[in-house]
């Protein structure tokens, strides 16, 4: 089976706390793996959940101001 990621992004002041709670919903979704809020000093202001899912992801409940890609995965190591 296909594994994909899921990148969730936000950008402001409210982008941190709206992902922490973003973040909270995931492991109740079928197919879960694992994920993670990134920041980066480089891009202040922008933040990002990436998470891994094992088959498809789920229809993912994105507020209001997030923006969220699916990729699937085609080579790891």
């Amino acid at each position: 089976m296909a594994s994909h990621v899921h990148y969730a992004e936000g950008r402001g002041d409210d982008a941190l706390a709206t992902l922490r709670r973003f973040l909270d919903t995931l492991p109740r979704q079928p197919g879960f793996v694992s994920a993670e809020l990134l920041w980066s000093e480089a891009q202040p202001g922008l933040y990002l959940v990436m998470s891994r899912w094992e088959g498809r992801v789920p229809s993912l409940d994105l507020a209001p101001g997030l923006r969220g890609w699916t990729f699937e995965t085609v080579d790891s190591r």
